[in-house]
């Protein structure tokens, strides 16, 4: 069988060691539409994401996509156990959790393992989890995350948990829209994610989309950037991890509508595209 659970679960994966600088940082922000309204330019909340001074601060999120910042190929499937590519696989879920504020610049080493297997039917959803610490060997994040892959499974395994986040029942304590720049998924491919689902067309018809996608990552820091904005005055240190789940198509040229609530010290939302479709569930901003 393509998978078997046997091999992964368990499984250690390679270590990744990275460096990155401010210049990626920077980068990975513009990705996520930082300083892209009017007057961002020069206001002095947004250049925090944009400008390489000593007020420049690091999303989060940034610790998902750094260690793999710096690479130009398709990213790999070799997982242990698992002859899957890359037309049959989407992001399912993903959450980082920060030990503090992540540094501008540094050299780091992910240590990642699979730690779960699930059959969902027609499909499989494959869970990994990683620890990045720094040279010293302090842990700076964690990571897990999950991939969805069509039509691998019903073998009888584990269909998993399923958990969602309840939304409360009164008006949003912040209500944005993002509009998706049209160049957004080209742009954003530049921090390390050359899927060609996100910029071949015919590799995205072939995979059963109308046209290249949004990656689910860019999703996710655009949600993260904007809650920060919105409800913790642009203060990216006042988060400590951020989750969510990825449940919907975001196409290039569309606009995000996000709603959060401050609830319980922690901050949940939901994001939504078009017409209402979901396309980041089950969110959660955990405070420091």
């Amino acid at each position: 069988m393509p998978i078997d659970p046997s091999v992964a679960i368990g499984a250690e994966l390679e270590p990744l060691s990275f460096s990155w600088t401010s210049s990626d940082v920077l980068l990975y922000h513009l990705g996520l539409g930082a300083s892209s309204r009017p007057g961002d330019q020069v206001d002095p909340a947004s250049l925090r994401y944009t400008l390489d001074d000593a007020a420049l601060q690091v999303l989060p999120s940034f610790g998902v996509v750094v260690p793999t910042f710096h690479m130009t190929d398709p990213p790999p499937l070799d997982l242990p156990g698992c002859d899957i590519n890359l037309a049959q696989v989407v992001h399912g879920a993903q959450e980082v959790t920060v030990s503090g504020p992540i540094p501008t610049s540094g050299t780091a080493t992910l240590t990642r393992r699979i730690t779960d297997v699930w059959d969902k039917g027609s499909a499989a959803i494959i869970w990994q989890e990683g620890v990045a610490r720094s040279e010293a060997g302090t842990e700076l994040w964690r990571v897990r995350s999950s991939i969805f892959v069509k039509g691998e499974g019903g073998w009888g395994g584990s269909r998993g948990e399923s958990t969602a986040v309840a939304l409360p029942d009164r008006a949003a304590d912040a209500a944005v829209t993002y509009s998706v720049a049209p160049n957004q998924a080209l742009l954003y491919r530049l921090c390390g994610d050359r899927n060609p689902l996100h910029a071949d067309p015919a590799f995205a018809k072939g995979a059963g989309f109308p046209a290249p996608i949004l990656h689910g990552l860019c999703t996710y820091g655009i949600v993260l950037r904007e809650l920060t904005d919105a409800l913790l005055d642009g203060d990216a240190s006042r988060v400590r991890g951020f989750a969510g789940r990825f449940t919907g198509v975001v196409l290039p040229g569309e606009t995000l509508s996000i709603n959060g609530w401050l609830e319980d010290g922690r901050i949940v939302a939901s994001a939504t595209v078009g017409d209402g479709r979901p396309a980041l569930s089950d969110i959660v901003l955990t405070l420091a």
